[in-house]
């Protein structure tokens, strides 16, 4: 029997909903990228093509899957897959990793907030001009269950609020 794993979106997004501008995130935040790693560590990590190759290589220590079209992307160790659905049944092959993480980019996080267990949001109190959006969290569906504040630390662009959220009752699409 399997186990369907948590999945779990993990995304910084800015006042304005920024998550991304010109193929990059829009700022600096030394402190988030070192949660982020500690988060998703020995975990299957799903992206999109373009997320991938903002980052341009695999994500170590942990699975890396990208939803792309091309059946083979040339990088020794990414698994690809051709949609949402797909990367997640590849991820969740292997019950023993219990959580899978969503890492972006916009469309990827539109299509996976509807089947979603669990939000790692560091909101940034920033208003960069962008190009890719985070999709809206509504409330009614989301519990907040933590939430911290730190301030810019010497390597961040701004202040930060990590929020982890958790959906309430059974308003997941499967």
């Amino acid at each position: 029997m399997s186990t369907r794993p948590i999945v779990s979106i993990i995304a910084a997004v800015a006042e304005n909903g920024v998550i991304g501008a010109a193929g990059a995130m829009p700022w600096r935040l030394s402190t988030d990228m070192k949660r982020f790693k500690r988060l998703t560590m020995g975990r299957p990590v799903v992206m999109g093509r373009k997320t991938f190759d903002s980052i341009g290589k695999r994500l170590a220590g942990r699975r890396t899957i990208v939803v792309t079209r091309q059946h083979q992307i040339g990088v020794d160790g990414v698994e690809t897959a051709e949609s949402l659905p797909a990367a997640l049944t590849l991820a969740g092959r292997n019950a023993a990793e219990g959580e899978v993480f969503v890492a972006g980019g916009g469309e990827i996080y539109a299509d996976a907030i509807g089947a979603a267990d669990r939000l790692y949001i560091t909101f940034v109190a920033a208003r960069p001009r962008g190009d890719v959006h985070f999709p809206p969290i509504d409330r009614k569906s989301w519990k907040e269950i933590s939430s911290e504040s730190f301030p810019a630390g010497e390597r961040d662009s701004a202040p930060t609020r990590f929020v982890v959220f958790e959906r309430t009752g059974d308003s997941r699409l499967d």
